[in-house]
C-alpha cells in the first residue's frame, strides 16, 4: 500500500503540469479581453489604445505567451500562486481566507447527502417492493430530477412573501459566532444534500440488493442472526464500496454547485470567488482556482482507493 500511495503521488507531479498546461491556455480563449475591460473603465476614450499599452505593461501581459506561462509555472513552484489583475491582491491570501466557507459549506453538505441517503437507500433495498420502497424511490427520482439552483431560489422567494422570512444573508464566520454560522449554512447545505444524495440513494439500494442475494448472507439468514446483525455487520459494508465512489466523484460537481448556491446565499466562498473572476476575466485568479480544485479532485480519488482496500480486504495495491 506504500509503494502504491507514493507512485500515485509521484503522479500528480506530471498530470498537475498538464493541468496547468490546459488551464492557462483555456482561460485565454474565453471570449473578452480582460486588457479591453480595464481601459475601457480607466482609460479616456480618444486616448483607449495607449492606456491599454500601460495596462498590458503593468501586467506583465505584454511578452508572449509561453513565457507568461514559465512565469506562472515558477510562481507555482514557490507555492506563489501570483495576484489578482484587478485588486492586486495575493490570490493565495484570497483562497486561504476563502476557502473554509466552500470547505464546511461542501462538509455538510456531503455529511447532509449520508444521512439522507443512506438509510433511505438501505430500507428500501431490505423493504423491496413495498410502499416504502415505493416512496423512498421517488424521493430519490425528485433528489435527481430537481435543481439546486430553483431549489435554492424558490426557498428565498416563497417563504419571504407567505411567512416574511429569509435565510439569513450576511455571513459571519464561524469563530465568531458558531451558533449564527450554522444558521446560514443549515439552508444551503440541506439544499445541497438534497441534490446530492439522489444518485447516492439509488446506488446504494441497487448495491445493497446485489449484496442481500449474495450466498453467504443466505447462509447468515439460514443460521438465524438478526435481520440487524445481518444488514450493518454483513451486508453494509461490502455494499458501501461503489457508494464510496459516487461521493468521491460528487466533489467536483460539488465544487460547480457551491458557485450558484454561494451567490445566491451571499456565502463568500471559492464558487462566488471564481464566477466574480470569471466575469471580469481574471485569468491568475481562473488559472489558481482551477488548478486548486483539480489537485483536490486528484487526492480525494486516491483517498477512495484507500478506502477501498479498508472495506474491502481482498483489494491489494501492489
Amino acid at each position: 500500500m506504500t509503494n502504491y500511495i507514493i507512485r500515485r503521488l509521484l503522479l500528480f507531479v506530471p498530470t498537475l503540469l498538464l493541468v496547468t498546461i490546459i488551464v492557462f491556455c483555456a482561460v485565454r480563449f474565453v471570449p473578452g479581453n480582460v486588457i479591453e475591460l480595464m481601459a475601457a473603465e480607466t482609460g479616456e476614450a480618444e486616448d483607449l489604445e495607449a492606456s491599454i499599452e500601460i495596462i498590458k505593461h503593468r501586467l506583465g501581459l505584454d511578452v508572449p505567451i509561453h513565457e507568461q506561462y514559465l512565469r506562472w509555472l515558477g510562481g507555482i513552484c514557490r507555492l506563489d500562486l501570483g495576484t489578482s489583475l484587478w485588486t492586486n491582491r495575493s490570490i493565495s491570501e484570497e483562497i486561504t481566507s476563502k476557502l473554509p466557507v466552500s470547505f464546511e459549506l461542501g462538509i455538510l453538505a456531503i455529511i447532509t447527502a449520508l444521512l439522507i441517503a443512506l438509510p433511505i437507500g438501505i430500507f428500501s433495498a431490505i423493504r423491496q417492493d413495498t410502499s416504502g420502497d415505493y416512496i423512498g424511490r421517488t424521493i430519490a427520482i425528485l433528489c435527481i430530477s430537481v435543481p439546486g439552483f430553483w431549489l435554492a431560489t424558490m426557498v428565498i422567494v416563497y417563504p419571504s412573501i407567505w411567512f416574511g422570512w429569509t435565510p439569513p444573508m450576511e455571513y459571519t464566520p464561524f469563530f465568531k459566532d458558531p451558533l449564527d454560522n450554522m444558521v446560514q449554512f443549515m439552508v444551503p447545505a440541506i439544499i445541497m444534500g438534497l441534490v446530492l444524495s439522489g444518485t447516492t440513494m439509488r446506488m446504494m439500494r441497487t448495491m445493497m440488493l446485489e449484496v442481500l442475494r449474495q450466498d453467504y448472507i443466505r447462509t447468515a439468514w439460514s443460521k438465524g442472526l438478526k435481520e440487524q446483525m445481518i444488514i450493518f455487520r454483513h451486508a453494509l459494508k461490502n455494499a458501501l464500496i461503489p457508494v464510496i465512489t459516487i461521493v468521491g466523484l460528487q466533489v467536483p460537481i460539488l465544487v460547480g454547485g457551491t458557485v450558484i448556491i454561494e451567490t445566491i446565499f451571499g456565502l463568500p466562498g471559492i464558487g462566488r470567488y471564481f464566477i466574480e473572476a470569471l466575469s471580469r476575466r481574471d485569468y491568475p485568479v481562473i488559472s489558481a482556482v482551477t488548478l486548486m480544485v483539480s489537485a483536490v479532485v486528484m487526492l480525494v480519488n486516491l483517498v477512495v482507493d484507500m478506502i477501498y482496500a479498508y472495506l474491502d480486504p481482498r483489494v491489494q495495491y501492489t
